[in-house]
């Protein structure tokens, strides 16, 4: 596997373990024992330091998970644990223990494993065991800022003894053999064999293309679910679909993500575009990097560009490599991350963007709901045509060059190349980026949150009654949005996402409703994959702790896709209509709810200061001729009225359920009045954090990854027991 990430096998299926960008030390190995990376969670963790971000790109920590077996003792001892917290200690920790490891994440650099033994390979998602007073959870309660390597230290390794850590050295690796024309197979892997989608028949082919047809208006797409009707896969996509030859005759791509496995990349295309170029724009560095060449060995078609943390100015260059260029780009501001997820399709019949909310790994294209925007086919220009040619009215084509441009590698100037070669004036959409860096004047309106207030300011139609138009922001990754509302969160971001058409002033903002969606812990523990999920979903307890402000949230619910069970990784925000029938805007993006995402004003105002790539698109109702400046929402995905097919297909429920149980009516209608709503009682109660004390009511409380819940299992009878 590829982005760092080595692939580990549970009862749970594959996981992904990677590590940290800032995390120096290599990885413990153990004799006779289970490896030091135990946790199977994915890089969703998102830092409260906002000096030291690790952004949502979803951050891999190791050593996260104790897993114990229900086979009971017997299991625990052939997994080398003991005791009936699975810890490698018998009896409590002591408190000087528990002290040194509170809080704590050992970020190590992802190790290869041998074939999984199903009875060594613990995972947190356990088979219910009967919780007593030895299992010790220590949360830190410090409001010190921590200092980043030593936060990314510091959520969850157990108390397992260790053996002294070998000196690691990164010598000769033997080379994968690479594939040949004819030879396109993958090499081999201990993970299971993905979730296939049955081949279609020939009126199945039909009917998928006539659904899709019906969703050209938007070309807003779900990915398919397994475990979910098929009536409620009509129209999703599969990342097989996208790039099967239906949708065009593939020469070249290029796949812009954080997480990727390569083996498995290579697999969902065809086996006759399989050997054709591929650019992969990724942030590994260090031994996730060195394992992500070595998954890229065999394929002699792929190139790898590196998005690499620098600190100096200069302009970066490619260095050679064996059979390959290593291509640099460059991550201006430390801990930021690449989180784009972008593909660039480049056919014989013409060109095309994709711009998505999934990693490349199997789990992500599984049991998850993912968002997709797909482009039109773009022609090829006539030779000759001027620069300005083939721009739409949302000046896509510009924005897009600008975004590839700021990587400044000269590994995409061949894409920009193409970019400038094609039509694409079709497109209705607006590219909503971030890129790092310290943007002033000009700049700094072209990317992050002031990129969507000024094109809400400049092209969106106000509305009558606005203060009335919640605002509703859905995530999978929340990061530290300072120590109350006002630094933040209901300031500079809320009055971007409030700005609604010329004119319109800004002391209004504080009465619009803002609703934020995200899942409960019965959201996860429920869900198709169960406490799995919430390895997804990484609000830290760190976090959490430090704006207690910001403890009310509205559960996860789709229904109208069929979709309450599966956990969301798409990220939504967008402006609704005090009935929920119509919206102002609607954006589909990688950003999750961090400054570290959309950028935060630094000097007065006078920059913006991002640390994240990413990537998303704004649907406004005048792009697509509509004078109302309103979209009507859909309030069924099969629906087949030429009404429907103009309506927009909001992916989950509306209105958004409080965690009280009450409607959007029923909670409190301002900014300030939601975000002061009491938490659930004993929420931070040491007890219920150790997972000793269960809490009532848990449909009322936000999932957060990093405590246990033990005293009711999941969909498939485990609890979760992070170490």
């Amino acid at each position: 596997m590829s982005a760092g990430a080595s692939k580990r096998q549970s009862q749970h299926g594959r996981w992904t373990v990677s590590s940290s960008d800032e995390e120096d030390a290599e990885p413990v190995r153990r004799k006779g024992g289970p490896a030091l990376l135990t946790q199977p969670v994915r890089r969703d963790y998102v830092s409260d330091s906002d000096d030291t971000v690790v952004d949502e790109g979803e951050f891999e920590p190791s050593g996260l998970g104790r897993g114990v077996s229900g086979a009971g003792q017997q299991s625990q001892k052939a997994a080398g644990l003991s005791g009936p917290s699975g810890s490698g200690h018998s009896g409590q920790p002591s408190p000087s223990s528990r002290a040194s490891t509170t809080g704590k994440i050992t970020v190590g650099n992802p190790l290869k494993t041998e074939a999984p033994d199903p009875a060594r390979e613990p995972s947190p998602a356990v088979k219910r065991i009967r919780p007593t007073s030895e299992l010790g959870w220590g949360v830190s309660s410090s409001d010190e800022e921590p200092d980043s390597k030593t936060e990314a230290r510091r959520v969850m390794e157990g108390p397992v003894k260790e053996e002294p850590a070998k000196e690691h050295s990164p010598g000769p690796r033997k080379k994968k053999q690479r594939l040949g024309e004819s030879d396109c197979r993958r090499p081999s892997s201990s993970s299971e064999a993905p979730w296939q989608p049955k081949p279609e028949t020939a009126s199945e082919t039909l009917d998928r293309w006539d659904i899709l047809e019906k969703a050209k208006t938007y070309s807003f797409y779900l990915t398919k679910v397994s475990g979910i009707s098929a009536k409620d896969n009509r129209g999703a996509l599969h990342i097989k679909d996208i790039l099967s030859p239906l949708f065009g005759t593939i020469k070249a791509s290029a796949q812009f993500n954080y997480c990727i496995d390569i083996p498995w990349l290579m697999k969902q295309y065809p086996d006759e575009f399989r050997m054709k170029p591929l650019l992969i724009v990724h942030g590994e560095h260090r031994l996730s990097k060195a394992e992500l060449h070595e998954d890229a060995h065999p394929y002699p078609n792929v190139r790898l560009c590196q998005v690499a943390p620098t600190r100096f100015s200069g302009v970066v260059t490619g260095v050679m490599e064996t059979h390959r260029i290593l291509l640099t780009a460059k991550l201006e501001i430390a801990y930021g991350t690449h989180h784009t997820k972008m593909m660039l399709l480049l056919y014989d019949e013409g060109f095309r963007v994709v711009i998505h909310t999934s990693n490349l790994i199997h789990d992500d294209w599984h049991q998850k709901t993912q968002g997709i925007w797909l482009s039109p086919l773009y022609p090829r220009l006539p030779e000759g045509s001027s620069e300005t040619a083939g721009e739409s009215v949302t000046n896509f084509k510009r924005d897009l060059i600008d975004y590839l441009t700021s990587y400044r590698s000269a590994g995409l100037s061949e894409w920009i190349a193409h970019i400038k070669q094609h039509d694409l004036s079709e497109t209705r959409v607006y590219l909503i980026g971030s890129t790092p860096g310290r943007h002033q004047g000009n700049e700094k309106q072209k990317w992050g949150h002031l990129k969507l207030r000024k094109i809400l300011s400049d092209c969106a139609s106000p509305v009558a009654n606005q203060e009335s138009w919640p605002l509703i922001g859905q995530f999978s990754s929340i990061g530290s949005l300072g120590a109350d509302k006002t630094k933040w969160l209901c300031s500079e971001f809320k009055e971007s996402l409030t700005a609604l058409g010329q004119g319109q002033r800004f002391l209004s903002r504080q009465q619009v409703p803002l609703r934020l969606v995200y899942p409960t812990v019965d959201n996860v523990r429920t869900s198709l994959e169960g406490y799995p999920a919430g390895g997804s979903l990484p609000y830290a307890i760190v976090t959490a702790q430090k704006q207690p402000w910001l403890p009310s949230f509205f559960r996860w619910s789709a229904e109208v896709t069929g979709r309450s069970r599966a956990m969301p990784h798409i990220k939504t925000y967008m402006r609704a209509s005090p009935d929920f029938a119509e919206l102002a805007w609607f954006v589909v993006t990688s950003a999750n709810l961090s400054k570290a995402a959309w950028g935060t004003l630094e000097k007065n105002g006078i920059q913006l200061m991002i640390r994240s790539y990413e990537l998303g698109v704004l649907y406004l109702p005048e792009a697509f001729g509509m004078r109302s400046g309103r979209f009507s929402v859909r309030r069924s995905q099969q629906s087949d009225c030429k009404a429907s097919e103009m309506s927009f297909p909001v992916p989950y429920d509306l209105p958004p359920q409080h965690y009280s149980g009450k409607g959007l009516q029923s909670a409190s209608p301002t900014c300030e009045a939601s975000l002061n709503t009491c938490a659930p009682k004993g929420l931070w109660d040491p007890l219920v954090l150790r997972g000793m004390s269960p809490l009532v009511g848990v449909q009322n409380r936000p999932w957060i990854w990093n405590i246990p819940y033990l005293h009711a299992p999941d969909t498939n009878g485990n609890v979760w027991a992070p170490s």
